[in-house]
């Protein structure tokens, strides 16, 4: 789960309907044709724009990511080390072996495991990589255009609010009400940009740079295992993907672990 994001929604809408009971009653902050104009016209022109498809992904998508845990680069760096030290003591083809729930980094030991060249695998990865981009900006699309569309039509429901108002103006005990309803669509459209459709956007767009990066390490790993760099240097080509003051010391201990694996 990512408290992160989930403490971020709830506090915005914490603040935010805080806000409004502290300023009076919280009873003129809701209006059903005007939720109907901004929901309703987000979603029929989100469909309209993209494949029916590609909103259900971005939902499960926005779903997966406040789910379920990220894979940090420490993580996979830990990884990588651990598949070069099993290459150093049983050899490639044992990499064949391993039980991971990344179908990339399975696909990558396999090809380890096949002794396929180093071309072979920088391409493979580096299409794996240009893939995930792409279908990442097609979710992260989905919800940059709903804050889009979200604003606009609250204007819209503003400019019905106003031309109703306008039609009645015979009775001016109406104007201050019909005009607190006709900027309410204004209100929904800018709180569904900004704390919801944005935020997710850019929630995706962060997770989908930590995802890339793994890609990378998988994919600078795989080569440095082929080429059979010591374990040291595969350490110092991977932890060159962390911040300075978050990379683990290296465990010197492995390798010499290694170097007796060898002998015997």
């Amino acid at each position: 789960m990512d408290f992160a994001s989930l403490i971020g929604i709830i506090l915005g809408f914490a603040l935010i309907l805080g806000a409004i009971a502290i300023g009076g009653s919280s009873d003129v902050f809701i209006n059903v044709p005007g939720m109907m104009i901004v929901a309703g016209g987000t979603i029929a022109a989100t469909f309209l724009t993209v494949q029916f498809r590609d909103v259900l992904n971005a939902f499960k998508a926005a779903w997966i990511v406040f789910t379920r845990d990220r894979t940090n680069a420490q993580e996979m760096i830990d990884t990588m080390l651990e598949l070069s030290r099993i290459s150093h003591r049983h050899g490639l083809l044992k990499l064949g072996d391993i039980e991971t729930n990344s179908h990339v980094l399975r696909r990558a030991a396999n090809l380890l495991a096949e002794a396929a060249s180093e071309q072979v695998i920088r391409n493979t990865l580096q299409n794996e990589i240009d893939s995930l981009i792409s279908r990442h900006h097609t979710v992260q699309d989905v919800f940059k255009k709903m804050a889009m569309y979200a604003p606009s039509f609250g204007m819209l429901g503003t400019l019905i609010g106003l031309i109703q108002m306008l039609s009645a103006l015979k009775d001016p005990e109406t104007i201050g009400p019909a005009m607190a309803i006709a900027l309410l669509t204004t209100f929904y459209g800018s709180l569904l940009s900004t704390v919801i459709f944005l935020p997710i956007a850019g929630k995706l767009r962060a997770r989908t740079l930590v995802e890339v990066t793994n890609l990378e390490i998988i994919r600078e790993g795989c080569i440095s295992i082929l080429t059979n760099d010591h374990y040291a240097h595969v350490y110092e080509q991977l932890s060159s993907y962390l911040p300075e003051d978050s990379r683990k010391p290296l465990r010197l201990g492995k390798t010499q672990d290694d170097a007796n694996g060898k002998k015997t």
